[in-house]
């Protein structure tokens, strides 16, 4: 089946029904394909409008919120004409209540009393007065009153409603396979149900999209619950009046009675399901903040994903195709920015408008340079990786930025290129001045050795501030496939034990080989597979085999870790060849761990396009490791800045540096 429309929207959630409405009552001809309206993550939310509540610290992105915010009344009112539905919506006001010592989590985003619209500081007894029955922790508390909610649910119905009505064309059950280009433009977008075309294209498609477009948009997993006022308390006076919007989780009561819980953040890829613990944790939560809440029955248990982009700003804008815009990469913000979103597109496909203000979401802000390669670069086959191409006239200062640019590993972004371990330290003061020293942000632990309680590791976990360190949990001294699944399981309890209970990463090591310690490849792929599907972000470390790390990929790995030479051996980079083709082809960052010995060797790997090395014997048994540590970050920043700035190319012969023309006597 082949189907023309003037605009075809990929992806029918809140986002592609809000935009394709708007671009109809502009007059245009639109098509909405989806696999199922009911799946779309608008049935997940929550449905809160809470730009102030959410201290949102971004300021553009604060004020588009406040401009779609201030949508809503008539966006609302125009949806419910067109279709006689009640999409819930209540300009409620939100609470945001505080625990001690808690009042200064706000001052890290926006001033509530320096933003245009009223916040009001409530203590302890006029927040009671506002909202009776916090829980005894609460001390005060923000009241945004221009704040408010929505049935997500009951507004998915009414969009649905609202585009049959204006006669918009909805391609339910349609999988995309597809988005095909021709010379800079979407030629056509490929389904089960054959091609569909358009003269221009909006990818919609929220957590989904990165399967369409190498775009980075990757699932957040959230789990929510509600639970139902008791009949007899609901008959007299609804209990809970207002949204709560507290640490670390939100009560959003209905007036119907039904009050929804939420929300856990997870980077759980697209594993569905409800867990006992993520319930557990928001029931927790919601009860220290509201204790009422104990006694009501729970009514439901869902889940959702939102779309999350490495900076938590969405993607709105002209992509690299002509014919195709985004909008898409709202991770919390979905419901909320639907109205202004939907002007936003219509502006700019319909009248050539964009609101300045849409610079910071233009998609083409992760877009790596273009500028083709001299050809003196091109003949240096080895400088720079096509995954990086450098632009011939990047300044120095451009470049030296560019050292702090963030790399997203699995939806988490770093900014330090260096990964360090935990082991082989001495004493732990000394690996606490090295880590210190080494200016990481991820530091790697022997989940069986911690948990063992192994010479070097007592105490290692309570040593080291997992407020400011991400955890990389790893698989050391498992030898089958089975052994490493069962310990990296421990590993991620091992890291919501200690507060990171969104972390879903781990090192994976099978290593059968007791006297070389080379990693086992058959082990590695098998276990990688299992854990991946269990929701795992994996970190294999590998043999430098290029085939091996693209099947890695392929099945779902967030990185491959080859080794430079054995590890613990500070041969330093015996496998380079193997290293650049790795890196040529992969599409997910590369860390090159095990074998480094001295800072010229970090150096080195990352002039081959690695995006990390992971460091642990040569810093730890360094005759002065924080010193040691201190010099492979340096390292490792010039390695990369070397690679951005391309080397010269390797010649069979010599070139003078001064020319020869010229010279004195000539």
């Amino acid at each position: 089946m082949t189907t023309q429309s003037d605009i075809l929207a990929i992806g029918g959630g809140i986002i592609g029904l809000s935009v394709a409405i708007e671009l109809k009552l502009r007059g245009a001809n639109v098509t909405v394909c989806s696999r199922s309206f009911q799946e779309a993550a608008t049935h997940a939310a929550a449905g809160m409008l809470a730009p102030q509540a959410e201290a949102i610290a971004h300021r553009a992105l604060f004020d588009f919120c406040l401009q779609s915010r201030s949508l809503y009344p008539e966006w609302i009112a125009k949806l419910e004409n067109l279709t006689g539905l009640s999409a819930g919506y209540w300009p409620c006001g939100i609470l945001a209540p505080v625990y001690e010592g808690g009042i200064g989590d706000r001052d890290a985003g926006l001033d509530p009393n320096d933003a245009e619209p009223p916040a009001y500081w409530l203590d302890r007894d006029a927040i009671q007065l506002h909202q009776p029955g916090l829980g005894p922790e609460v001390v005060g508390g923000w009241w945004y009153p221009e704040d408010g909610q929505v049935d997500s649910r009951a507004l998915a119905q009414v969009l649905l409603g609202a585009a049959r009505e204006l006669g918009i064309d909805l391609r339910e059950g349609v999988t995309v396979e597809a988005i095909a280009q021709d010379r800079g433009r979407v030629s056509a977008v490929y389904t089960n149900i054959g091609p569909l075309r358009a003269d221009r294209y909006v990818l919609t498609a929220g957590a989904w999209s990165n399967a369409l477009l190498p775009i980075p948009v990757s699932p957040t997993k959230g789990q929510m619950l509600s639970v139902r006022v008791p009949q007899a308390e609901a008959a007299q006076h609804l209990p809970l009046q207002r949204v709560l919007f507290g640490p670390q989780t939100y009560i959003v009561p209905r007036r119907n009675g039904k009050v929804v819980i939420g929300a856990t953040s997870e980077d759980a890829a697209f594993t569905p399901g409800n867990t006992p613990e993520g319930i557990h944790t928001l029931l927790s939560r919601a009860i220290r903040l509201y204790p009422a809440l104990k006694d009501w029955a729970i009514e439901e248990l869902w889940w959702g994903f939102r779309p999350a982009t490495p900076d938590e700003l969405p993607l709105i804008g002209p992509s690299r195709c002509e014919n195709l815009t985004l909008a898409t990469g709202h991770y919390r913000n979905g419901v909320l920015l639907a109205p202004a979103t939907a002007r936003a597109i219509a502006d700019y496909l319909c009248d050539d408008r964009r609101d300045p203000l849409l610079d910071a979401f233009d998609p083409r802000r992760f877009d790596l340079p273009s500028t083709p390669p001299s050809p003196a670069m091109t003949s240096a086959l080895t400088y720079p990786s096509p995954r990086s191409p450098r632009p011939e006239r990047e300044t120095a200062e451009t470049l030296l930025h560019r050292l702090d640019d963030p790399v997203a590993i699995a939806g988490k972004t770093f900014r330090s290129r260096l990964m360090t371990g935990s082991g082989k330290y001495r004493t732990v003061e000394e690996m606490q001045r090295s880590i210190a020293a080494s200016r990481c942000e991820i530091v790697t632990v022997a989940v069986r050795r911690v948990q063992n309680n192994a010479p070097g590791h007592e105490g290692l976990a309570e040593a080291i501030d997992w407020q400011k360190i991400w955890m990389l949990p790893n698989t050391a001294g498992c030898q089958t496939a089975e052994e490493a699944i069962r310990v990296a399981r421990l590993g991620r309890e091992m890291a919501k034990i200690l507060g990171q209970e969104d972390n879903n990463f781990v090192k994976l090591e099978v290593i059968a080989d007791p006297k070389y310690l080379l990693p086992d490849p058959i082990g590695t792929l098998k276990a990688a597979e299992q854990l991946v599907k269990e929701g795992f972000a994996v970190l294999p470390y590998i043999n430098a085999d290029p085939i091996l790390a693209k099947h890695l990929e392929e099945v779902g790995c967030a990185t491959v870790m080859p080794l430079g030479s054995p590890i613990g051996s500070g041969q330093g980079i015996e496998t380079a060849a193997n290293i650049r083709i790795i890196v040529e082809n992969a599409k997910i960052p590369v860390v090159v761990d095990a074998g480094i010995g001295v800072p010229s060797e970090a150096a080195q790997a990352m002039e081959l396009g690695a995006d990390f090395v992971l460091i642990n014997s040569a810093i730890a048994l360094a005759k002065n490791p924080p010193a040691m540590a201190c010099a492979m970050a340096n390292a490792v920043e010039a390695g990369r800045l070397a690679y951005l700035s391309g080397r010269i190319p390797v010649q069979g012969g010599a070139s003078a540096s001064s020319p020869l023309t010229g010279r004195v006597g000539q």
